[in-house]
């Protein structure tokens, strides 16, 4: 009974191999068509990879789109990241610019000062506690600074120096001037005779400054230039000072007094020159003539 079931056994092995080698062969064989099990077999193995296939595609797009948002990301942080560079550069090619634009004006200004050996100097601090009246400069007595030697800029007269140090100054604003701190100073009249005056302190709630002991005949008009006289070898002459803004009668009615705009901005300095006065001006100009 055993040997009956072994050789029933072999005899269905060689049966399925004997099969399998004929449809091997036959499926071997070059035909235009295919029976119905290898279609079965053909559509249901298609049917399967799709299934599979699918989702491994969509997730294959989703990385390849993610890496390119990622990239475009990336592009567009170094983009932004130059814009901001670009921008930078154009402020500070502005800055530089203007900066450039106020050296030069404060250069032209020496043409004026043909008596005097201007000093360049830079404004390197300013005390919070008496910002609108005084700043210092990182220029000396070493470079030839004095006292009450006179301060402008590319715009006009700013001040005069205060104090001297070897290296440094002490340079009193305008705006801080009193009637200790006058200046001689001339009108000038588009028609007619140019007008006398004294600078004689600053008016803080206006903000301008005070020109007094003009002449109660005189004519004056708003707008017309306030320039430094020279009388007194303090300060050089036809420094720019200002522009006339209001006029009004002493209170005495004996002279006009003027209240001027200031030529020049006192609460943003950078770049000055002081007038270095020559020898020959050190030994003749003595101060007088109201100009202190």
């Amino acid at each position: 009974m055993p040997s009956f079931f072994r050789r029933k056994t072999l005899i269905t092995i060689l049966i399925a191999f004997i099969l399998i080698v004929t449809l091997i062969g036959f499926s071997m064989r070059d035909r235009e068509e295919v029976t119905m099990p290898e279609q079965f077999i053909l559509d249901t193995a298609g049917w399967v990879q799709t299934i599979f296939n699918t989702p491994i595609q969509w997730v294959d797009r989703s990385i390849a789109t993610f890496q390119d948002v990622f990239r475009v990301y990336e592009q567009n942080e170094v983009l932004k990241g130059r814009l901001a560079e670009y921008e930078g550069l154009i402020v500070e090619n502005q800055e530089l610019e203007k900066e450039n634009e106020k050296l030069r004006g404060t250069i032209d200004k020496t043409e004026g000062l043909s008596e005097y050996s201007p000093v360049q100097a830079t404004v390197i601090a300013r005390s919070s506690e008496r910002w609108f009246e005084q700043v210092t400069v990182n220029r000396g007595a070493e470079h030839g600074v004095e006292k009450d030697m006179a301060v402008i800029t590319d715009e006009g007269l700013i001040g005069k120096v205060q104090s001297t140090a070897a290296f440094h100054s002490t340079v009193k604003l305008l705006s801080g001037f009193d009637l200790s701190n006058k200046i001689s100073s001339w009108v000038v009249r588009e028609e007619g005779d140019n007008v006398f005056g004294l600078i004689e302190g600053y008016d803080e709630e206006s903000g301008r400054l005070v020109l007094g002991g003009i002449n109660l005949d005189a004519e004056l008009s708003v707008g017309d230039k306030v320039v430094s006289s020279g009388l007194g070898g303090v300060f050089p002459s036809r420094l720019q000072i200002g522009s006339v803004a209001e006029l009004e009668n002493d209170e005495y009615g004996l002279t006009k007094t003027a209240l001027i705009e200031p030529a020049a901005n006192l609460y943003e300095i950078n770049h000055v020159l002081i007038a270095r006065r020559s020898e020959q001006r050190v030994d003749s100009g003595q101060a007088g003539d109201g100009e202190s």
